[in-house]
């Protein structure tokens, strides 16, 4: 079975998690939130895209 995530899905939700068990509050969301946003307009995002897609496909390869 495959499943596919998207990472601003995962995040978000991770996000959400932590504003609501109040290990982070509304601030620190709004400001990783805004730095994920600014990061995927510069020329950083290409080598971290590479990096989670490299960390994604080698724990799917664990799994088979």
């Amino acid at each position: 079975m495959v499943l596919n995530i998207s990472a601003v899905l995962l995040f978000g939700a991770a996000s959400f998690f932590a504003v609501k068990t109040r290990s982070a509050g509304g601030g620190a969301a709004l400001v990783l939130f805004l730095f994920g946003f600014f990061v995927a307009g510069t020329g950083a995002y290409e080598p971290i895209h590479n990096l989670v897609q490299a960390s994604a496909d080698a724990l799917s390869a664990l799994g088979k």
